[in-house]
């Protein structure tokens, strides 16, 4: 050691790394890292549990009860912050690690920033086989850790000290890339955490970092002004991408100066308020069928922001065959997408030097207005309570009335997530969390607390309100536990419709029979019975209370919204009736083209009757 180096062990350099990482976000500076979530075992405790020890108040670490839940609650915060500040998780070797591929592959699909610090067997194989290690014979080198190259944006394995000099500032710029945002992983052999090395102390000052606003090339600019003057009906999707990129303002004084209507996406589901003249809804298999009805009679779509994925473009028949595409997005990957003609810049900046005297033709503005307003009104009713069984959507009407406008609502995979896209009124932007980028069912409640973990941070006084079905809940459940230990508010909503209940609707659909999604019709279930939802909230700290109907409902979401603590409200809704039976784009799912069912091949000739609207790619 000299004076220009410091002696550490790897896990103590990685720490403090981190720990001197900040980031400039509206003009204040806050620490990159928020801190992170950690389960210890044999392949973390001893050494890097050592270096997270020394430097807790400054790196707060969140004990997780299921490591997939930590990696969930991570994406959750990621996503509040507008993936500008992240949060690590580390996990031991073995299942420990094994348990987080589920939430690394969510936070590759929806591009947010995670980084994984996870166990990894001995670099020097002395003590091999050890505990919980994987053995490839013709490989030894070759593990579970390995697994996580296809869910990484970054993955390295260190097995030499010096090595973070490259890998830490490398996984960070991953992260922190508006193009190749997502997780990174860093394999810790246990033996290699605690050696020692002379770090150069220049290494650990203070940096601060900005996001890089990508500008989009002129030419690309020019040609899309082009295609923009010579269109009559023209469309904006808009996607997750444009929150991310801050480019909200920009969206709304684009469309407002041209007169072009705006559909969102899932991801982007709250980028303008519901009440805005140019929002027309949400698009696609979730969507609405307003947004729907000026999508398949557009002649260009300005995609902003958005990968396209098959809810969004319904599997791609939302589109007319000759609409011309442009992608604007800061990806390249995701611009580029089925032959479109590519912007491939931050949104903030495209959608800036896009400006012009263009004006999309009265008629087409009415129109969409027009569409949105029936839609309107359908929302309207579905979302009332009335005499008929209770739903979801019946359920989304009561809490979207009382709750704040900055309330953050949480929903993912599941029955819930369609009902949320095409029900809720966006009160305020950037409020809405509806995961389907990897639609990862039990995401809801470990995503809210990652959500609330932030949400305190910036805006103290407002709810995390996270709605899950009896499915989803039962997947994972156990970050009630760790909302109530940490003192991180939620208002969870449990709507138990006794299963699977959109995939038995799903199955239903297509002719098949009932079965194995509903408990009622799983064949190995001897004795069905409800679960008691409300004693097994309380059973883990929470508050909780069972409800009949909305009208009662209502009322129980005033005590939640006053309690100081999370707040579990169950209520039955039916399996089969109240869903949203509007909007539905063609969504392409495998049907048999063989069966000896007639019902089964009547709906298979029913789902390909659709086929002939898919676009190939041009």
């Amino acid at each position: 050691m000299t004076d220009q180096s410091v002696r550490l062990t790897v896990a103590q350099a990685i720490v403090r790394y981190l720990d001197n990482q900040f980031i400039v976000i509206d003009g204040e500076e806050h620490r990159l890292c928020g801190g992170g979530f950690g389960i210890f075992g044999h392949g973390n405790v001893t050494c890097l549990g050592e270096a997270l020890y020394n430097h807790r108040a400054t790196l707060p670490l969140y004990r997780g009860q299921n490591e997939q839940g930590m990696g969930f609650a991570a994406a959750g915060y990621a996503k509040q912050w507008l993936r500008q500040r992240f949060m690590f998780c580390t996990a031991s070797a073995g299942p420990g690690t094994a348990n987080l591929l589920t939430s690394a592959a969510l936070a590759h699909a929806n591009r947010l920033p995670v980084l994984m610090l996870c166990g990894d067997a001995y670099t020097t194989r002395l003590p091999d086989p050890v505990l919980q290690q994987l053995e490839h014979f013709g490989n030894p080198s070759f593990g579970v850790n390995d697994a996580f190259k296809a869910v990484s944006r970054y993955w390295d394995r260190i097995t030499h000290p010096a090595q973070i000099l490259q890998s830490l500032p490398a996984a960070l710029a991953t992260m922190l890339d508006p193009a190749d945002c997502g997780p990174a992983f860093i394999g810790l052999p246990q033996d290699v955490q605690g050696w020692a090395y002379d770090y150069p102390q220049a290494f650990f000052a203070k940096r601060v970092h900005r996001i890089r606003r990508q500008a989009p090339d002129a030419d690309e600019i020019a040609e899309a002004l082009a295609r923009l003057k010579s269109a009559e009906r023209p469309v904006i999707i808009a996607g997750g991408g444009v929150q991310y990129s801050g480019a909200v303002a920009e969206l709304t004084a684009f469309a407002e100066a041209t007169g072009i209507p705006v559909v969102e996406t899932i991801a982007g589901r709250a980028n303008m308020k519901a009440d805005h003249p140019l929002n027309i809804g949400p698009i696609g298999v979730t969507g609405s069928d307003g947004a729907n009805a000026i999508a398949e009679r557009a002649d260009l779509i300005l995609a902003v922001g958005t990968r396209l994925q098959d809810f969004t473009t319904g599997s791609w028949t939302a589109f007319a065959q000759d609409a011309q595409l442009i992608g604007i997005n800061v990806g390249r990957h995701d611009a580029a997408k089925h032959l479109a003609m590519t912007v491939v810049g931050d949104a903030k900046c495209a959608l800036t030097a896009m400006m012009s005297d263009y004006r999309a033709p009265g008629p087409w503005k009415a129109f969409a207005q027009a569409e949105r307003q029936k839609w309107d009104a359908y929302v309207a009713e579905n979302v009332a309570p009335g005499n008929r069984p209770n739903s979801y959507a019946q359920a989304i009407g009561v809490i979207n009335a009382l709750c704040d406008p900055r309330d953050r609502v949480v929903a993912a995979a599941g029955g819930l997530p369609a009902e949320v896209t095409a029900n809720w009124r966006t009160l305020d932007i950037g409020t809405v969390d509806v995961e389907f980028g990897f639609s990862c069912m039990g995401y809801e409640i470990a995503g809210g607390w990652g959500a609330r973990i932030a949400q305190a941070q910036r805006e103290p006084d407002q709810d995390t309100i996270v709605l899950t079905g009896d499915g989803s809940y039962l997947l994972m459940n156990s970050d009630i536990y760790s909302s109530v230990l940490t003192g991180m508010k939620l208002i969870i909503l449990v709507l138990d419709n006794g299963g699977f209940a959109v995939i038995n609707k799903l199955q239903t659909n297509t002719g098949n029979e009932s079965f194995n999604n509903l408990i009622a019709d799983t064949p190995t279930a001897i004795q069905p019975f409800a679960v008691d939802f409300e004693a097994h909230a309380a059973a883990m700290g929470a508050t909780a209370e069972t409800v009949a109907n909305p009208a009662e409902l209502g009322e129980a979401f005033k005590r939640a919204k006053a309690s100081d603590k999370t707040y579990v409200i169950c209520m039955k809704v039916d399996a089969y009736e109240g869903w949203t039976d509007q909007g539905h784009t063609w969504w392409e799912v495998g049907t048999p083209h063989i069966t000896t069912s007639d019902k089964i091949h009547k709906a298979h000739e029913e789902v390909e009757a659709a086929r002939p609207k898919q676009r190939k790619g041009v």
